[in-house]
């Protein structure tokens, strides 16, 4: 969307709180009963040609869960922004969102609707440039009392001038600021419509009076009844047609390059995606579902065990495991013939090794069938010291030898660029190790046991991992806070422990600019960062995702 529009939502509220002054003519004290203020309830006012409608949830219950968290400079600078919130909704006005919008708003959906496409002219003007995307704003009414309080309130307003019209016996009422207009409707009593365009406007009536609504639309109404299944959701994504919405999005943004047709049957093999964010005990969690089309989809998530994270260390802050790597490349392989410019760089990829005598498919992916492992991990030692950390990939296999002739070759490609080649012993176990002359060790590998080998970046990376007394990462207290509750089974994890990568940050931070204290304070209240991804079947694909916070040192 242009960069207008983007900024549409919080003038298009602030000129929402002034038309509602005129809602005090026409709004009753009784709400109508039924479902007003749910996803699917609101969902249907919004057009069924909606692309996509994300739903805010405004239960101070689970808001509250917030607080929870977080230092007291986090505390604080949350209260900073609802500050500065309020003085861009109504700027010179008295108006507070907690006091006097809070209490009857009941809940907000954000749709996106498609452009009004307007036929090309006849003679020989100019093509006028595409339309953006239009953006459709339902806010429930759970309060009418509230709601015309706040209504006398801001019939004071200054600098905005209203002007009503009626479009199917239904009131607009444009709201007319120093730059743009705001159209505003209220339908049914229960639900206040904002937008940037009267046509959005005018079809979200249509919707209300009869027209086929996104609650309706295939695809949809299944999602928004079941949702991503949050605890406390704050705020759920509903995408019906994932393939269409992209396409269209695309086509706006960028009219020109439209997106290949290899590329929209990528796409097509997601039919629909819901994605939801909320709030418990452990911090903020973020879960998506994509409802995928057996029939087209080729990738699925193979289960991992996740007993290879036994092998690294306590001090490993990054890392990132998974399953049969051999698979996941014989699917890129089998895509890349749909593309013709990736499938070249793969020819090309093949030959160049091909010219190092390796086998890209055999010798570097083929023997990786097992358990995989890539961890980052602190160290202040050898040609690490002044980076702080390095590197280490963990590999399970049933093909042992082809994994130990790889090793063999890339060890002679590395002596013919002046390394030295030497083998040491560390805990009984046989490493090899690249050696820089007069620096270090660069780079090591063994076998950790008969089936799992590792390649270390930095000698003292390579000490810990050889090392069986070290503490194993997945007994560590954070790694457990941080994954335990994620979904399983899964196929592997991302796990960031943000001490240890705060401390790194400001390490490098320091040598050029400090970081403000805001970022600081943000960075202190995290625990750490935890995502996992899972295929039950080939026609699903989950991820989830969790912000551990640390609990509030006020408590």
């Amino acid at each position: 969307m242009s960069k207008s529009k983007s900024k549409f939502l919080i003038p298009a509220v602030g000129a929402a709180v002034v038309a509602i002054g005129a809602l005090a003519t026409y709004v009753y004290l009784k709400l109508p009963a039924g479902d007003t203020i749910s996803p699917l309830g609101t969902a249907k006012f919004v057009p069924a040609k909606a692309l996509m409608a994300t739903y805010v949830s405004t239960d101070s219950q689970s808001w509250a869960k917030l607080e929870q968290f977080g230092s007291p400079e986090v505390q604080e600078l949350l209260r900073k922004n609802i500050n500065n919130f309020d003085k861009q909704l109504l700027p010179g006005s008295n108006i507070s969102y907690e006091q006097d919008i809070k209490p009857w708003v009941g809940g907000l959906m954000i749709a996106v609707l498609p452009p009004e496409i307007s036929p090309p002219p006849k003679s020989n003007l100019p093509v006028p440039p595409k339309p953006d995307a239009n953006v459709l704003l339902v806010v429930g009414i759970k309060d009418k009392i509230s709601a015309l309080n706040f209504a006398n309130k801001v019939k004071s307003a200054k600098d905005v001038k209203t002007v009503e019209s009626n479009y199917q016996g239904e009131k607009i009422i444009e709201s007319q600021g120093k730059r743009n207009s705001t159209y505003i409707s209220v339908l049914n009593n229960t639900h206040l419509l904002i937008s940037a365009e009267k046509t959005a406007l005018k079809t979200a009536i249509d919707t209300f009076k009869g027209k086929p609504s996104f609650a309706s639309k295939e695809g949809a109404s299944a999602i928004l009844s079941k949702g991503a299944d949050m605890q406390n959701s704050l705020a759920q994504i509903y995408v019906p047609d994932y393939g269409n919405m992209v396409q269209q999005l695309t086509a706006l943004n960028s009219p020109a390059q439209p997106l290949p047709p290899q590329t929209v049957a990528q796409l097509k093999q997601i039919k629909s995606l819901v994605a939801g964010v909320g709030v418990d005990d452990a911090g903020l969690r973020l879960k998506a579902i994509a409802n995928l089309d057996p029939q087209t989809a080729k990738f699925q998530y193979q289960n991992s065990p996740a007993k290879i994270i036994s092998n690294f260390p306590a001090e490993t802050f990054a890392l990132v495991s998974g399953q049969s790597i051999n698979k996941s490349w014989q699917t890129v392989v089998e895509q890349s013939k749909e593309f013709p410019e990736f499938n070249q760089a793969l020819a090309q990829a093949r030959g160049q090794l091909k010219f190092l005598n390796l086998d890209l498919d055999k010798d570097i992916f083929g023997w990786m069938n097992g358990e995989f492992a890539f961890g980052a991990i602190q160290s202040n030692q050898g040609l690490l010291a002044n980076v702080g950390f390095g590197g280490a990939l963990v590999f399970d296999t049933s093909d042992r030898q082809t994994a130990e002739a790889t090793l063999a070759k890339i060890d002679t490609l590395a002596k013919q660029q002046a390394l030295n080649i030497s083998q040491r012993n560390i805990s009984g176990k046989k490493v090899t190790e690249w050696q820089i002359p007069q620096q270090g060790t660069l780079l090591a590998h063994g076998w950790l046991d008969q089936d799992t080998v590792f390649v270390a970046l930095g000698g003292p990376v390579a000490e810990t991992l050889a090392n069986t007394k070290n503490k194993p990462l997945d007994s560590s207290a954070n790694f457990k806070s941080v994954t335990n509750s994620l979904q399983k089974p899964n196929g592997g994890y991302f796990y960031l422990d943000m001490d240890q990568t705060a401390t790194l940050i400001n390490r490098f931070a320091s040598q050029t600019q400090p970081l403000p204290p805001e970022t600081k304070a943000i960075l202190g209240s995290i625990r750490g960062l935890g995502v996992t991804v899972n295929s039950p079947d080939k026609s699903t694909s989950q991820m989830e995702m969790l912000l551990a916070l640390k609990p509030s040192q006020s408590k």
